[in-house]
């Protein structure tokens, strides 16, 4: 009874030690799930800082652009305006040359007369230089204004900027407390999980000694067990007087082959003697204790025995009689030599025993011994038969301890599985995460671009489609409305003036650099088509990478719904599976398991249970920190190349509207060379 209520103490200490490193544990988790909440709350936060940066970062590189390119404008404004006070300088003084002027070397300076026709001339070109430049400074007024509404709202994206800093720093600081609280909790964690795995080990540990010690039936007490000690002790000694028996049994054996031997040798001899009727001499025999001495000898210690004949005695008698003294002595003589060989064979199976036992043997006190060891072996055999008879009727018992032992192995496979499926769903949410936030990210450059292209400047460069045959300068002048130009005839026109033998060297030069100036715009300008052409195919082949990132991040989804249906029913299983085990725990099979393990066990038991939980959360902590190592390397290198396909995408546009300003330059020179020209 002392047992037992030791063994009921010991198993309540062990719960209530279980429930409360299982109340604790939970308490941790719990604590840690509230602060992984709250930091995901402050990554928020920073991710809405983080893009509000960026749209301060776009809109001042839009104002650099805007600025830049209304000091494009002010500058050649400002160049028109020298040229037209130059051009009125010009017509107030007829007489001084028109080739003095700057940018208008080809312009009609071939021509000396001086009349109404000229100034009239004048006079139209005088009100072209002033139309447009009433277009460029209204188009300078529209850009002021741009830059001054830019101005205002980067203004006021730095203000905000401050107040999310100011914002942002007490933020930061309690991301630091609750970063440093989180290690706390997570060594505190580890330490019990370490605490809870060595436990574990050490549980099933014992359990495999118990199993060890007390097969085929875990239900047996201690006296029990000193009873199956005391019985193979037994076991040993009854194989040892065995080998001793079946020794003799070979000492025996050989014994009575020699016999057979020695009856076959006799009947030969009598056969010979039949036959020969002959006498022979028979010599003196000495049995020693290593052998025979055939040699005459009388002398013995009382162990040996000579036998000797002597011819001279003999009588004469019939032959009948000689053929029956024969075959008597013949008898006698093989009779005494089988006994000798015995003899021999005792001797040396007592030199044996003498050698295993140690000293001289006792006849009465090794009769004493074996019947002894007979005894003992009859109470072991009896002893045996009872022990067989008990396992037999815990048969049932046995059986139970299968079925747990199964149920067990099942239930250790099915958390293995659930601890996959989870790595698996936790692979899936951030492959799914992060396609999303790809779109987004693709989404938000999508909506840039075209509010960007909303907002871009009154002149726009469209783009004209080159027809075969036609020149690109020509397609350009006819979508802005030049219909008067004809590219090619102004192209024969200046080939025939360059060969003009009337006009001076000078003349002539600069009608050939015109000529190749527009050929080398041609060319310039059909280089732009063909680099616009290849960024069109590239913005289509983002816009179709784009599209399988879309039906990827649909197929994530629906995969992750299964998986997430899969883990419902796994975890359904898991509930019945520990319910049924502990239904089976509550019975009285395990009541008694607890009662045959000794306070010295049941601490190793807990020490063994707790060094098996922190393995088991060390090595779960070493799992999620691989896994997210690998999510966050995948992240990186997605936004790595995210933000190269952005500043490719920006290079692009930037060398498109590099493009369109240059041609736009290009197109004003030539209409107002071709305008001077005219």
């Amino acid at each position: 009874m002392s047992k037992r209520g030791m063994g009921s103490r010991a198993k309540g200490d062990k719960a209530e030690a279980l429930a409360a490193l299982q109340a604790a544990n939970e308490e941790l988790r719990a604590k840690l799930t509230d602060i992984q909440i709250e930091l995901q709350q402050e990554k928020s936060k920073m991710e809405e800082i983080k893009f509000k940066d960026r749209a301060v970062f776009v809109l001042e590189r839009e104002l650099g652009v805007q600025a830049g390119h209304a000091q494009r404008l002010q500058l050649q404004k400002e160049a028109l305006d020298e040229q037209l006070s130059q051009v009125r300088e010009a017509d107030r003084h007829p007489g001084s040359p028109r080739r003095e002027l700057p940018h208008a070397a080809g312009a009609g300076d071939a021509s000396d007369h001086s009349g109404s026709p000229e100034q009239q001339l004048d006079e139209k070109d005088a009100r072209r230089f002033q139309l447009k430049i009433a277009e460029l400074s209204a188009i300078i007024r529209k850009l002021e204004d741009r830059n001054a509404l830019l101005s205002e709202e980067r203004n006021e994206l730095l203000k905000r900027v401050r107040e999310a800093e100011s914002q942002y720093k007490p933020l930061l600081d309690k991301n630091k407390r609750l970063s440093r609280k989180n290690e706390d909790l997570s060594h505190a964690l580890r330490r019990m999980e370490n605490k809870l795995k060595f436990v574990t080990q050490e549980n099933i540990e014992m359990r495999q000694r118990a199993g060890i010690i007390r097969r085929p039936s875990s239900l047996n007490d201690l006296d029990q067990s000193q009873d199956e000690r005391e019985v193979d002790f037994l076991k040993l000694q009854i194989l040892e007087q065995q080998s001793l028996i079946d020794e003799l049994s070979k000492t025996l054996e050989t014994a009575g082959y020699v016999k057979s031997v020695l009856e076959r040798d006799k009947l030969l001899r009598l056969r010979k003697q039949r036959k020969k009727m002959a006498k022979l001499p028979k010599p003196v025999v000495v049995e020693t204790f290593f052998g025979y001495d055939e040699e005459a000898s009388l002398e013995s210690d009382g162990s040996s025995i000579s036998y000797q004949t002597d011819r001279t005695d003999q009588t004469p008698c019939t032959p009948d009689d000689d053929l029956e003294e024969g075959m008597a002595k013949e008898e006698t003589e093989l009779r005494f030599r089988q006994l000798t060989m015995e003899y021999q064979a005792l001797q040396r199976a007592y030199a044996l025993l003498q050698e295993q036992v140690g000293g001289t043997l006792d006849a009465e006190r090794e009769v004493k011994t074996r019947e002894q060891l007979q005894a003992e072996v009859q109470r072991a055999q009896a002893r045996i038969e009872d022990l067989e008879k008990a396992l037999a009727e815990q048969g049932q018992d046995m059986k139970w301890i299968e079925e747990k032992q199964a149920l067990y192995r099942r239930n250790q496979e099915l958390v293995e599985k659930i601890k996959q499926m989870e790595a698996e769903e936790a692979r899936l949410r951030h492959e799914v995460q992060d396609a999303r936030d790809q779109n987004e990210l693709l989404e938000f450059r999508i909506l840039e671009l075209e509010e960007r292209e909303r907002k871009s400047p009154a002149i726009n460069f469209h783009h004209m489609p080159f027809v075969d045959g036609k020149s690109p300068l020509q397609v350009y002048c006819e979508a802005e409305g030049v219909t008067d130009i004809v590219v090619a005839e102004l192209m024969k026109k200046l080939d025939i003036l360059g060969d003009n033998a009337n006009l001076t060297n000078e003349e002539q030069v600069v009608v050939i650099q015109a000529r190749t100036v527009l050929t080398l715009a041609e060319k310039w300008l059909q280089q732009i088509e063909e680099a616009e052409a290849a960024l069109q195919r590239k913005m289509v082949d983002l816009e179709t990478e784009k599209e399988l990132f879309s039906k990827q991040k649909g197929y994530l989804d629906e995969e992750l719904d299964y998986r997430k249906q899969a883990l419902d029913q796994a975890h359904k299983h898991i509930l019945e599976l520990e319910a049924m085990l502990y239904d089976a725990l509550q019975q009285e099979a395990g009541a008694k398991v607890a009662e045959l393990l000794s306070d010295e066990e049941r601490e190793k038991l807990k020490v063994s249970v707790e060094q098996w939980k922190r393995q088991v959360m060390s090595e779960l902590r070493e799992r999620d920190a691989q896994i997210l190592r690998e999510r966050m390397e995948l992240l990186q290198l997605a936004q790595q190349r995210i933000k190269e396909l952005e500043e490719r995408i920006e290079a692009q546009k930037r060398q498109i509207k590099e493009l369109e300003e240059k041609f736009l330059f290009l197109f004003l020179f030539f209409s107002l060379a071709f305008i001077l020209w005219s």
